[in-house]
């Protein structure tokens, strides 16, 4: 079997946000001789209740601390209406939609649902908004909704985070590297580490 990585990821994790930048610089140096398997953890996927204010404050301090060590933006917007219920599903299950049509068509809606929501101020939990940034990605609108709504993806999308739990992943970002001769994966990072650590890290596995 052929070397890649496989990405955990969620697009409303902040920490994913945080290493957006990284998994651009690792596309960028490998390409296609890299191939980047994304898989969706789940990070709240199913969640009801509407988040309170000391909620909100504190995840905002959560993203300033994110902010710290990637440098990447965050506004409060997405999460500032009343009622506003931090359900990933949405986002995850139309990032797995986008990742039909190919992995890199894949991270690229994973990595424009994380501007959208972190950056932009926009709810992605919204089917609307989820349709208007497939379509800024040249996705047909109407389909992808449908899609959205239907059983299929639902049961794909939780699919990935059965495969995330059963791989131990209890965090996000988690980026692996393998197979190795025996089957066996290495783990690259667990948590958010930055890119010249990241690659670093790659190149000498790459090298063996």
């Amino acid at each position: 079997m052929a070397r890649q990585l496989i990405y955990f990821a969620d697009p409303m994790c902040s920490w994913c946000w945080g290493f957006a930048p990284v998994i651009e610089a690792t596309r960028e140096r490998w390409g296609d001789a890299l191939p980047i398997r994304l898989v969706l953890g789940g990070l709240r996927p199913g969640t009801v209740a509407p988040m309170t204010a000391a909620g909100k404050a504190e995840l905002a301090g959560h993203w300033a601390h994110v902010t710290d060590a990637s440098g990447q933006p965050f506004v409060a917007g997405g999460m500032a209406a009343e009622g506003f219920i931090y359900d990933t599903d949405p986002a995850a299950r139309a990032t797995v939609i986008a990742r039909r049509r190919g992995a890199d068509v894949g991270l690229a809606f994973l990595h424009a649902a994380q501007r959208a929501f972190y950056a932009e101020g926009r709810d992605v939990t919204r089917p609307e908004t989820l349709g208007e940034i497939a379509e800024a990605l040249g996705l047909e609108r109407e389909r992808f909704l449908g899609d959205l709504a239907s059983e299929d993806a639902k049961t794909e999308t939780w699919r990935d985070y059965a495969t995330s739990q059963n791989a131990g992943v209890t965090g996000f970002p988690t980026l692996i590297a393998g197979p190795e001769t025996d089957g066996t994966y290495l783990a690259v990072t667990r948590g958010f580490k930055s890119a010249p650590v990241v690659l670093a890290h790659i190149e000498k596995w790459m090298a063996g």
